[in-house]
């Protein structure tokens, strides 16, 4: 695990958490980030000097437009690769360590927002790698090359048909263009099993969608 977080004692109490919807991060994956805003510029400033950490999440219907009301579940991240762009954009990478529910806010002098995570619903993410996962492939991929159609869309079937089963979910649960609400699902699922069952509903359900659709008119 990046960082050395083996318990949940390593983790820190305090993160600052970055609200972006569609941006999913899970545990073990790994969430390319281009960071121009300036308070987010600030944000990565004080992580790099501290402990890498940020907190990716969704958010809610209601709040300021300037502070919207934050999902109750996110992910925290560790900094794994930093750059500097000439035009003072950064570009990282954060790998997912801990899913987290959000407590308390913190009222902060800070351009970004800051909160308590509560990390203990979620310590089997620290022991992910080992975790066992029932996955039958090839009816997988049959529901999401019927899903790829109707969305017109494509995928490098072979990388799908060779990648670990993990890694395969994680990676569609995260690139796909699912919303908010499903983005959030995929994100609270229990384990990688759910979430590949929540994935697989999700797939079908929308490719049921289209099916009833009625036919344009002529």
């Amino acid at each position: 695990m990046p960082g050395g977080y083996r318990k949940l004692s390593d983790l820190p109490a305090l993160i600052p958490v970055f609200p972006l919807d569609g941006a999913l991060l899970l545990p073990g994956s790994q969430l390319p980030l281009q960071i121009f805003e300036p308070r987010y510029l600030n944000m990565v400033d004080d992580v790099m000097s501290g402990a890498r950490m940020i907190g990716m999440i969704q958010t809610r219907p209601g709040g300021e437009r300037a502070a919207p009301n934050l999902a109750g579940v996110g992910c925290a991240g560790r900094v794994t690769s930093y750059a500097e762009t000439g035009d003072g954009r950064y570009l990282i990478t954060l790998t997912g360590i801990c899913r987290f529910e959000v407590g308390e806010e913190l009222a902060v002098r800070t351009p970004y927002r800051q909160v308590r995570p509560a990390f203990g619903r979620f310590a089997a993410d620290l022991e992910a790698a080992d975790e066992p996962l029932e996955f039958d492939r090839e009816a997988f991929l049959a529901i999401l090359r019927r899903y790829l159609d109707h969305k017109g869309l494509e995928v490098e079937w072979d990388a799908a048909r060779q990648a670990p089963a993990g890694a395969l979910i994680n990676s569609l649960a995260a690139g796909l263009p699912l919303d908010r609400a499903e983005k959030q699902a995929l994100l609270e699922a229990a384990n990688l099993t759910e979430r590949g069952q929540v994935l697989i509903a999700l797939l079908e359900i929308d490719a049921a969608a289209d099916d009833d659709e009625p036919p344009p008119l002529q």
